[in-house]
């Protein structure tokens, strides 16, 4: 059975994944259609603005990860993030030559980069958080 913490966990992940995708989406579109750039470019500008909202905000309450980052959380972080990247990219570029729309070939994209994400993100790039609470370390 899952445990409160964890629910609560989950939950603030989905809001942070929401503000997430509300940053990189939002940026996407502003520069695609306001600024007419194209779409490898906005892709890439909008998604490092989602990742540095995910990394801040699933760190720090999401996962409530304490005490100093390590160069190999951040190592993981970014591993994760660029084969997310890659991923997403790769759906949204692809259904774009297949005549998609850029906003829904988008949306698509981001999909994709949540599932690589949430998989990376709990069970490698923050797992000392289980730990935590189960050596009894950390209260909830």
């Amino acid at each position: 059975m899952l445990r409160l913490s964890e629910g609560i966990k989950m939950v603030k992940y989905a809001i942070v994944g929401g503000l997430n995708t509300g940053v990189d989406f939002a940026v996407f579109c502003l520069l695609v259609y306001g600024a007419e750039m194209g779409s490898i470019g906005a892709q890439t500008i909008s998604y490092l603005a989602g990742v540095a909202n995910s990394y801040l905000l699933n760190r720090n309450w999401t996962f409530q990860v304490k005490g100093k980052r390590s160069m190999a959380e951040l190592t993981r972080f970014i591993l994760i993030n660029g084969l997310s990247f890659a991923a997403a990219t790769a759906v949204l570029l692809g259904l774009e030559q297949w005549g998609t729309e850029s906003a829904l070939a988008k949306i698509a994209s981001i999909v994709c980069s949540l599932v690589v994400n949430y998989a990376g993100y709990r069970f490698w790039v923050f797992p000392g958080t289980k730990r935590m609470e189960q050596s009894g370390s950390r209260a909830d």
